[in-house]
């Protein structure tokens, strides 16, 4: 048995998007059965910049291209989280304990027809404008504390 302490974290962007109305886009995995909406997130491949990662990983899940949002912040340090202990051998063959994740905020400028997560290789099978303050309670459980650093860090621009 692995001792999951001495797991690496996996590194990883995420995106914050915001519509014009303040509302931020969340998706349903396309490999869970849970009722659970995350936004849009993934790793950082070796000698990426993380802004970079960022519009690859918003394209790659989103179809949303970077001239359609605008840069509104960047959180000024990295996010953790750890995976369950259950799913620690299931996820990432087992090679990561949770994700380092610099997340950024972005604003939509384009128009809804303009996503598409019918991607190369989708990994939504449904997407919708939250509230902010739902987020918390949309992501899976052990994500939560996550999300409710990235509200916290983000809250002068969301308000």
């Amino acid at each position: 048995m692995t001792d999951i302490a001495s797991l690496p974290y996996r590194p990883c962007a995420g995106v914050m998007l915001i519509n014009r109305e303040g509302r931020v886009f969340v998706g349903q995995r396309l490999d869970s059965t849970l009722e659970a909406w995350q936004m849009p997130q993934g790793g950082i491949d070796p000698g990426e910049d993380p802004l970079d990662a960022a519009y690859r990983e918003l394209w790659e899940e989103t179809g949303v291209v970077r001239e359609h949002v605008e840069l509104v912040a960047a959180a000024p340090e990295e996010l953790t989280y750890d995976l369950p202990e259950e799913l620690v051998g299931k996820i990432w063959k087992g090679k990561w304990r949770g994700q380092r994740q610099r997340w950024f905020l972005f604003r939509f400028l384009a128009e809804d027809g303009d996503v598409d997560i019918a991607t190369a290789e989708p990994e939504f099978r449904a997407w919708r404008w939250a509230d902010p303050k739902d987020l918390p309670e949309l992501i899976v459980p052990f994500k939560r504390e996550l999300y409710r650093e990235v509200l916290r860090v983000f809250a002068g621009q969301l308000a």
